[in-house]
Formats: structure tokens, sequence, C-alpha cells
């Protein structure tokens, strides 16, 4: 006997198929969610990594002045009692011994300072702190108040912990007033210092080389010169210099 379907019947099991099939799909568990992609890193202008941040430079050196003695304000020789912070050490090379206090001149916004109108020859004067050593590289600056007469110029100078010594192209020269200056120490160019007599000396190299790259990493000393000797009391030929300021990284110092 052929079985027969009509119309009806055959709607009617593709309704129940359908019924069947969504009862299976609504009883399956739900798929995991895909994991979230990892962050990108940070790419560079160029779409490579992006390079570090140097380290911001902080104050490491503070240089200010007072009398040796309260109340006395008559010129006497800058000596390391002269110094405010006791961290710090004074050190003087070709004639710094005959650069004299200034008692300062308030109504010329000029502070307590050493003076070098006397000094018969070129000179510089350093600091160094006892318990670290300086590491300029990178954004370190120097901060400093300067006057100056004639072509006197204020020059910056640091010493290494091999001994080496420099002095930078940088020169402050305010002959009108004292100024406050900062200036960044990675734009100084640097020539090898002859620490006994403050002149000059050239490097290895062609062309009558001066220029020369010193570790600005191992800084033992920092300080300032004047490389003209001066020409007496009375304008003419000196320098004044009230405070310095060192912005770099220190180290504690190793045995």
């Amino acid at each position: 006997m052929v079985g027969r379907f009509s119309a009806r019947s055959i709607v009617g099991l593709a309704i129940l198929g359908f019924a069947c099939n969504a009862l299976v799909l609504a009883q399956a568990p739900a798929p995991a969610p895909a994991p979230a992609p990892a962050p990108a890193p940070a790419q560079g202008r160029a779409g490579g990594p992006a390079a570090p941040r140097p380290t911001p430079a902080t104050l490491v050196l503070t240089a200010n002045f007072k009398p040796a003695e309260a109340g006395k304000t008559e010129q006497l020789p800058f000596v390391q009692a002269n110094v405010v912070d006791a961290n710090l050490e004074l050190k003087q090379y070709g004639a710094a011994k005959e650069v004299l206090t200034n008692a300062g001149n308030p109504a010329q916004f000029i502070p307590f300072s050493a003076w070098t109108g006397v000094a018969s020859g070129p000179f510089a004067i350093t600091f160094r702190h006892k318990a670290n050593v300086l590491d300029l590289s990178g954004l370190a600056k120097i901060r400093w108040a300067t006057k100056s007469s004639g072509f006197h110029a204020v020059r910056p100078v640091v010493k290494l912990t091999d001994g080496s010594m420099f002095v930078g192209d940088y020169a402050s020269e305010n002959v009108a007033m004292m100024l406050v200056e900062e200036f960044p120490v990675a734009a100084i160019r640097w020539v090898k210092l002859d620490p006994m007599r403050v002149v000059t000396l050239g490097s290895p190299g062609p062309n009558n080389q001066i220029w020369t790259t010193p570790d600005l990493t191992k800084v033992d000393e920092v300080g300032f010169a004047d490389l003209i000797p001066g020409s007496g009391h009375g304008t003419g030929g000196w320098i004044h210099v009230g405070m310095v300021e060192v912005y770099g990284k220190s180290a504690p110092r190793t045995p």
C-alpha cells in the first residue's frame, strides 16, 4: 500500500523540524568570547618602538655664599667658610686664592659674592659634593647669578673623577647688572684645562683640534672660571659670582 501525504502534512513536518532545531540551538552552550587583543607597544613617529624618556634633572648642588664671620663685610679672601652648604668642598685652581669676597649691594640685586678684580692670573673655583658624584648628561643644566666688567666672562668648569678638567665655551658677560641665567650642559663644547695654570690645552686630532667630549656621567667637581687676570678695584676687568645651582643626577661616592 502506497502512503500518501497531503500538502498539509508536508507543511506540518517542516514546522516540526524547524521547532526541533530551534530547541537544540537554545539548549547548546554559548561560544566563549574571543580574548581581547593585547595592547600594541608604544611607537615612535617612524613606527618603531618609542624611545625611552630621559630622566628629568633635579637640583644636585647649590653653592651660596656668606661672610666667614657674621657681621664682617669687608673684602677678604674667598675661603671654605664662605660656602653656605657644609656638604660642599671649595676647590681653588690657578690664582683662585686671590679671589675676594664682596658684601653685595641689595639696591643692585647683588648678593654676597665672589669678586675677582685683584686676581693676578686666570683661575677656576669649583665645588665638590662630599657624598655624591654628579651625572651631568642628558637634561642637566646650570643656573647661576653673575656680573662682569670689561671683556671678562664667567665660564663653566667640570673636573671628572679621573682628575681631568675641562672648561666650556658658554660665557656669561653681564656688564650692566647681576643676572640669573640657566643653560643646558648638553649644548656646551668643552676644552681640556690645565688645572695648575688654568689655560686651555689641545686634544689629539687633525687640524689643531681643541674640542673634546668629557664623560659627564662622572663629574667630581663643578664650578666656574675666568681666563683673564683682574684689573684691580673699580671698573675695568673682573667678575662677580653670587650663586651656582647644578641640576642633573647624583650617585653616592664609592670607597
